[in-house]
């Protein structure tokens, strides 16, 4: 088998390749069929109806409690992305219903309770419009493994898809032998007549466990019979494409992760699908991983009809950060060195956005693999080198010392010292392992400064817009009994840097930003302070805020974002980022918004307002409501 150059992040095989002209973008829809609306995954509107003079009238048009009025337990957080076909909406409630609703006037039509306590994938539901014998359908996954086909019209079953109307994704080909949880995270990517789903396996137990578990494979399923088609493997086996880049061979048997759990994007022109993966189990710890480990938090593309590999770009090599590549790869044009280029713009959570040609994998923009610190954990063999894009420069904070936490109310800015002096935090990056034994911090931590929601892409302006979060997170590596190694203390799991009682962060503000790159330069445009901590005084307020959702950008020129927790919506100018609508809801969105032109002609603006963010890992649920916006009549 041929030898994989490990200091190359890319590789390529055309052979199966079939070129095209441009992706099949489906940008022209007035409507929003699928979670980041169309398969480029850009999350752009043709709609203008709402504009930077008139967003200000904008009034709540309709709004629906998603909690059943039988229901007694905790409110319930919710990320899925509604989507609209038409005049109908449909939303994957995380109360065990998949909804359908008149768009325009909210009205009810119809609901499916799930059987027990499954709830629909946390990340959305799928429209497939069937292949003119079969009726459309609202496909989606489940927190139990389920995939579901139901009647877009009714909401009934269609019993001719599985096992009258249900498959289980919990097959013995996945499952490694093992009975632990594993479910369906997002709204399937819909391709003809293709369902593909990634993988839940979670991150892993660590410890003696080390990262065995399910496998995370990416799957494609026939839509009409639910007949497994093609499967790709993600941790490659003996005599696949990257397999030599696991050291120890034997690390790769049953090694989990390595997981698309964010979404896919398509292009539908040229048959491609794009992949973004996850880090190997366990994400914190690659001792018993030695080697790059492809497909380890990297973009792959496949061929979509047939799950063949066409090349990769490996976004962080040796992965025991948590650092993933979860968010949906943006399929964009875009003009470079005097010519058209079709593009695919890939993330990953250390805010390192990669511009590649979407045809080959190779950079458009320079890549440069620059050395980053080794680790001081026995027998951690961290990559030397780490890539780098020449541009833009990294969306998000990269580097935190004891001479720039944060700077501003004395009582926060006491407590943000003490914490790092009284805890000894070993503070650096990018890339700064994890400690052995001492707590460390190398932004913008596993909580990402940008998670698996992406950002989005006006053509027009030939802007990335994206929201990041500079949130750092504490961890510490530390030795049991059994001889392997866990991310524990006081300080770490999910418990981010600052004063949680107050939710209140000590990294540097902006803790939250909304940051636009000009794609045809990779230069940045704007960089904007986004929220305010209203449990600060006046004078401090103005910290910026974390996200728990993403943005979409219309050809109304303005870029809609909800997911700061101060609980405000808001929309900007596109092209220079001014804030011109604000308004505060009960709750934080949590949903990525869309927007979609009713019956009436109007256009509205939809968002899922829980709270519950991952913010400072503290933000309390508090609401259940679908709300819609629209100009009055």
């Amino acid at each position: 088998m041929q030898k994989i150059k490990l200091a190359l992040s890319f590789s390529i095989s055309v052979a199966a390749m079939t070129l095209g002209a441009g992706a099949a973008m489906g940008q022209a829809r007035t409507d929003w069929p699928s979670v980041n609306h169309d398969n480029s995954s850009v999350r752009y509107s043709p709609l203008a109806q709402v504009n930077a003079t008139n967003v200000k009238n904008l009034k709540q048009e309709w709004v629906f409690h998603l909690k059943p009025a039988d229901y007694t337990g905790r409110l319930r957080y919710d990320e899925s992305i509604p989507i609209v076909i038409g005049n109908t909406m449909y939303h994957g409630s995380p109360y065990g219903e998949v909804i359908a609703f008149n768009a325009t006037t909210g009205e009810v039509k119809w609901k499916f309770k799930l059987p027990g306590d499954d709830t629909p994938a946390k990340r959305g539901i799928s429209y497939w419009p069937g292949d003119g014998t079969i009726k459309p359908q609202i496909i989606f996954g489940t927190e139990s493994g389920l995939l579901y086909s139901l009647n877009a019209a009714d909401g009934t079953i269609r019993t001719g898809f599985g096992s009258n109307g249900t498959m289980d994704t919990k097959t013995s080909d996945v499952m490694n032998g093992f009975k632990v949880p594993y479910n369906v995270l997002q709204a399937p990517a819909i391709y003809k007549n293709l369902v593909i789903i990634g993988a839940g396996t979670g991150e892993g137990p660590g410890g003696s466990e080390g990262g065995a578990g399910p496998a995370g494979d990416t799957r494609a399923f026939d839509a009409r019979t639910g007949q497994l088609v093609w499967t790709f493997h993600t941790v490659p086996r003996p005599g696949e494409l990257g397999y030599d880049s696991w050291d120890e061979p034997e690390s790769t048997i049953a090694r989990s992760g390595v997981n698309t759990w964010g979404y896919f994007s398509v292009d539908e022109q040229r048959g491609i699908l794009y992949m973004p993966l996850g880090a190997p189990n366990n994400d914190r710890v690659g001792i018993d991983r030695p080697g790059n480990g492809l497909f380890g938090s990297s973009v792959v593309a496949v061929n979509a009809d047939t799950g063949k590999y066409i090349w990769h770009f490996q976004m962080v090599h040796h992965d025991a950060w948590d650092y993933d590549a979860p968010e949906a790869p943006l399929l964009v044009n875009i003009r470079h060195g005097g010519k058209t280029i079709p593009a695919v713009i890939a993330m990953n959570k250390a805010s390192l956005l990669f511009t590649l040609d979407r045809v080959t994998g190779k950079p458009i923009f320079p890549v440069e693999e620059r050395p980053v610190p080794a680790s001081d954990v026995p027998g951690e063999k961290m990559s030397s080198t780490q890539p780098f894009p020449t541009k833009p420069r990294p969306l998000g904070q990269h580097t935190v010392s004891r001479d720039n936490l944060y700077k501003g109310e004395p009582q926060l800015q006491s407590y943000c010292e003490h914490m790092a002096d009284d805890n000894h935090m070993k503070l650096g990056g990018p890339f700064l392992p994890i400690g052995n034994n001492q707590y460390s911090m190398s932004p913008p931590g596993p909580a990402g400064g940008v998670n698996f929601w992406g950002g989005t892409f006006d053509p027009k302006l030939n802007l990335f817009v994206t929201n990041v979060s500079n949130v750092l997170q504490p961890m510490r590596l530390v030795k049991g009994p059994d001889g392997s190694w866990r991310n524990q203390g006081p300080l770490a799991g999910l418990r981010r840097f600052g004063d949680v009682d107050r939710h209140l962060l000590c990294g540097p503000t902006p803790w939250g930003e909304l940051i636009a790159v000009n794609m045809n330069t990779g230069n940045v445009v704007y960089d904007k302070s986004v929220g305010v901590s209203d449990m600060l005084a006046p004078p401090y307020q103005n910290t910026g805020r974390p996200t728990g959702s993403g943005a979409f950008t219309t050809a109304g020129g303005l870029t809609f974002l909800g997911g700061t927790d101060d609980n405000r919506f808001r929309a900007f100018k596109t092209a220079t980022g001014q804030l011109v609508w604000e308004t505060k809801l009960d709750s934080s969105i949590e949903d990525s918004p869309i927007t979609y032109q009713g019956s009436d002609g109007r256009q509205f603006i939809a968002a899922v307002a829980t709270g519950g963010g991952i913010g400072t890992a503290t933000t309390a649920v508090t609401g259940d409501e679908l709300v819609v916006f629209a100009l009055p009549k």
